[in-house]
């Protein structure tokens, strides 16, 4: 949990916080957390929750509490709410009074059933890499006027400039991992058609051929046999030439 003196959400102190986090989920856990007790300070308590959507599904990824993510899950519960609406069209999406508000009736009727009467959900801007929005709840009605719109607005982007470079190097990672990966299992299958061309004294295509029929005929994956065959021979394991 962030222990600052002040609750700082500049852009300086966003992207210190982003050090100072174990990872994205963490980051987003204390943004939340300093963002909803910046906003009740002197005025109605408010909520706030982080939603990212994926494949068309949001999900909660960070809340200001367990009330919080109780009133977001129960907006992810819906086909469409506020946050749903604000990723979609990017865009800041207030609902001043759920009472008069008709555009999401079925999630409106069940969040007035939790004591929610204002939400006001905002994009993450994070190109496309990835699609977040934030959710803040109020039991006041008409709750969120223009100037509080503007002070969350600001502290969104900011965050937004912080996430978007942890999430490029997220993918950076994630591509060198998956690389690794291919070329590791690239090594093992190469070595493995080098033992059978000696054992069978055959070309590259037939020792090939060969690997991946007694792959198919036992289900096991190539790479698994591959494995196998080069410990038959070696109880080292193969080498890749990027490892030190």
């Amino acid at each position: 949990m962030l222990d600052h003196a002040e609750d700082d959400l500049s852009l300086s102190s966003m992207q210190t916080l982003l050090l100072e986090s174990d990872d994205i989920q963490g980051f987003l856990q204390d943004f939340t957390d300093l963002l909803a007790r910046q906003l009740s300070l002197g005025g109605p308590e408010r909520w706030c929750a982080v939603s990212l959507l994926r494949d068309r599904k949001a999900a909660t990824a960070a809340s200001s509490s367990p009330q919080a993510r109780a009133l977001d899950e129960l907006q992810n519960s819906f086909t469409d709410g506020p946050c749903m609406t604000a990723i979609r069209e990017n865009a800041v999406i207030r609902a001043g009074d759920l009472r008069d508000d008709d555009r999401w009736p079925a999630y409106a009727a069940a969040a007035l059933e939790q004591g929610v009467r204002a939400v006001l959900g905002l994009p993450f801007h994070l190109g496309d890499e990835a699609k977040a929005g934030l959710n803040v709840y109020s039991a006041t009605p008409n709750d969120f006027d223009p100037a509080t719109i503007e002070t969350i607005v600001l502290h969104v982007e900011q965050a937004s400039s912080a996430l978007r470079l942890a999430v490029r190097q997220a993918l950076h990672s994630d591509a060198a991992r998956d690389l690794r990966a291919a070329m590791e299992s690239r090594t093992e299958i190469d070595l493995a058609v080098g033992i059978l061309m000696g054992r069978n004294r055959c070309s590259q295509e037939e020792a090939v051929e060969i690997l991946k029929t007694a792959s198919n005929h036992r289900n096991v994956k190539l790479r698994d046999l591959a494995t196998d065959l080069i410990a038959s021979v070696s109880s080292a394991p193969p080498t890749t030439s990027f490892e030190t």
